[in-house]
């Protein structure tokens, strides 16, 4: 092996185990990839098989300098294809990855084979992984894979313990108006009410697993040396100021959106590498061939949200008499308790003007110039490519961080209109008809392309999101090209 190999930088990269997490990690590996890093992708095991399933086994072959490893996640042993037990799944991360993950940085550094690892990048809620590169000694960053507007929301959950809010105080806090109440004094977060805030305290259980984890690994965050986001800083300027000035906090680099940037990167072999642990379908853009420019509806609410059965049915005829064009991902387990069955009448109803299927290349779809719109959950990767697309959103926000990036989109981004969680079907149709045809969709339309705009210049060459990326290089990741 020369010596030149021997210098070569390498990267582990711990992604959360969901889909929404992976995603974008893998995007900033194979940026790495392309700028020289070695690369070692460590997905926990359950994801790895799933991953084998869906692409099949050379989808995690990798390439000579960008390898896929693994880590037992600690879940009880299952053989589902579906996305795990949420809150089951992020307490045994965080109880049990730890040992695991450095017996796997000690087994990288003793290989003949690779490079000794120069560092580690892992998502904002693996903090595990701060301890295990301090323990080796080496520089470690928290990839915070959601919006930083929730970031912040997340650093308050501690205030919200503290001010006697949390947990809430009795089960009717959907319809007593308990999420209505007025929120002012969240630095970086400015007039929103407790339902825009991170949904994890949307509970009256005072040891509620998801309220602790997510606000205390936001915490863990502000111990690594560094966090990355993906976002650039024009768009969410206020929260990432209130995460240098309140949390004290200033080695932040916004490096998105992740998707723009590799546009000036090399192609690298790692290109093929792919991470979407679904099968995706093609005949979705022989469809969208065919319609008329910005007349079709995209509907996808990612890859862990379900619904009620009547919730589904309320979308379904919604969106049927909104008379327009619309193209629907339906996840085969999108549907809690039930299947996402339609009836005939209503197939019959749509049968020239809306198109079914199970998932897709949602990146490349809202980049086609028939999609006027997006309905969407608010996950964070959606917003991102909504905005690099141009395409303005009607949100539905599920769960996490969905509900904060939906107040934004509508209040502050100007890009969205909201929809009633208890979802009816006049009101889809009345949405998705004002969103199309109306004179605010007209205005939403507008300001998305302003935001696509902004978007390229800052992850074009000498733009902000381009300039911190080679910062982040060279001063959270020490490594001089």
């Amino acid at each position: 092996m020369g010596s030149m190999e021997t210098a070569k930088p390498h990267a582990g990269l711990v992604p959360h185990p969901a889909q929404g997490h992976v995603t974008p990690m893998m995007r900033l590996a194979k940026l790495l990839h392309s700028r020289g890093f070695y690369i070692t992708f460590v997905n926990t095991e359950y994801n790895h098989s799933r991953l084998i399933r869906s692409k099949g086994p050379d989808s995690v072959k990798g390439l000579p300098d960008f390898k896929f490893e693994t880590i037992p996640d600690g879940m009880p042993p299952s053989d589902g294809d579906s996305t795990q037990d949420v809150p089951l799944l992020c307490d045994r991360t965080r109880k049990t990855c730890l040992l695991p993950f450095k017996a796997l940085l000690s087994s990288l550094n003793s290989s003949p084979n690779a490079p000794r690892v120069t560092c580690v990048i892992s998502d904002g809620v693996m903090s595990f992984a701060i301890r295990a590169a301090e323990d080796i000694g080496i520089p470690e960053v928290q990839f915070w894979t959601a919006s930083a507007c929730s970031f912040i929301g997340y650093l308050h959950y501690r205030e919200l313990i503290k001010r006697g809010i949390f947990p809430l105080k009795n089960d009717d806090y959907l319809t007593d108006g308990t999420l209505d109440t007025p929120i002012d004094w969240m630095t970086g977060l400015n007039n929103i009410c407790l339902k825009d805030v991170p949904s994890f305290i949307r509970t009256t259980d005072p040891n509620d697993i998801m309220f602790d984890f997510m606000g205390e690994e936001a915490q863990n965050c502000l111990k690594a040396p560094a966090i990355i986001f993906n976002t650039f800083y024009e768009f969410e300027q206020e929260a990432l100021q209130a995460v240098i000035s309140k949390f004290n906090f200033p080695k932040i680099y916004t490096v998105g959106p992740l998707s723009l940037l590799g546009r000036h990167f090399p192609e690298s072999q790692a290109e093929s590498l792919n991470s979407s642990l679904w099968k995706t379908d093609s005949k979705v853009f022989e469809w969208l061939d065919i319609q008329k420019p910005e007349s079709v509806v995209y509907v996808n609410y990612g890859s862990v949200t379900t619904m009620s059965g009547t919730h589904f049915q309320e979308f379904a005829w919604g969106l049927a008499n909104s008379k327009q064009p619309f193209l629907w991902i339906v996840r085969p387990d999108v549907v809690k308790d039930g299947s996402a069955m339609l009836p005939e009448e209503f197939l019959e109803e749509i049968k020239d003007r809306g198109l079914l299927i199970s998932w897709c290349a949602q990146d490349q779809v809202l980049e086609h110039p028939a999609v006027g719109s997006f309905l969407t959950h608010c996950g964070w990767n959606s917003m991102m490519e909504s905005i690099c697309a141009g395409v303005p959103v009607i949100c539905w926000p599920f769960f996490a961080d969905q509900q904060t990036n939906c107040y934004y989109s509508c209040s502050k981004w100007g890009i969205g209109m909201e929809i009633d969680y208890d979802v009816k079907r006049d009101e889809v149709a009345q949405l998705v008809r004002e969103m199309m045809g109306g004179e605010k969709g007209e205005k939403m339309r507008i300001k998305a392309k302003e935001w696509k705009k902004i978007a390229q210049e800052a992850t074009d060459v000498g733009g902000s999101s381009h300039v911190n990326f080679d910062k982040f290089i060279k001063e959270a990741l020490h490594f001089q090209d």
